[in-house]
């Protein structure tokens, strides 16, 4: 007897929008983002080009989705999809933030996460509203991790009172994607360790112990 089920329009559109994800994440690994385009993006995932249009505006719009949802994967398979990843909080602020910033240092360095993310960081400063949203959706979430083990740290008077957990947090990140974005020195874990040093302590000398 012959299947008289309509087709389920959600599941193939589902399908094509996975295949749309995967199709833009391999070919900027393969051509570079500038030479991405809706075009191939299209026949990579095995769809018209109206389809994506229809979801999308722009090349820039769909890797960005294609980047959270392998995130969001990665994410969930290392089991911190449920009430989300956060900074640990062992009591020990310096070991705390050398654990996260060299996982930081191990994401910005795989190929799987370095070649998107470097194209959307680059894209973002040409296209104002793709920035936006980079930073709205990706780069805001991950800053405010940063700010709830700070302002935790300032509750158990691990830190200053004073201190503004945004602008602090900059100094730990800001150098690591300093120093990615340019590529002109190696990120290691050292360097993140070498960071959070100087972040917590600062930069003047310090005064001789006396014994």
């Amino acid at each position: 007897m012959a299947d008289s089920r309509a087709p389920d329009s959600t599941r193939r559109s589902e399908r094509s929008r996975r295949a749309i994800y995967d199709a833009a994440l391999a070919l900027v690994g393969e051509v570079g983002y500038g030479r991405t385009t809706i075009e191939g993006i299209a026949a990579r995932a095995g769809v018209g080009k109206q389809t994506i249009y229809r979801w999308w505006p722009s090349k820039g719009a769909v890797l960005l989705e294609a980047f959270l949802d392998l995130v969001d994967q990665v994410a969930r398979e290392a089991g911190d999809g449920e009430g989300g990843y956060e900074i640990p909080d062992t009591g020990d602020l310096e070991a705390d933030l050398k654990l996260v910033l060299r996982a930081t240092v191990d994401e910005l360095n795989d190929p799987k996460y370095e070649v998107p993310a470097r194209a959307l960081a680059t894209a973002g400063i040409i296209d104002a509203e793709l920035g936006l949203e980079f930073a709205r959706k990706l780069l805001e979430p991950q800053l405010q991790l940063y700010v709830r083990r700070l302002r935790a740290a300032q509750e158990a008077g691990e830190v200053r009172q004073d201190l503004d957990p945004r602008i602090a947090l900059e100094l730990l990140i800001a150098p690591v994607s300093h120093r990615w974005l340019l590529r002109t020195l190696p990120l290691t874990h050292a360097y993140a360790d070498t960071i959070v040093e100087y972040a917590l302590r600062g930069l003047a000398p310090r005064p001789a112990v006396r014994h």
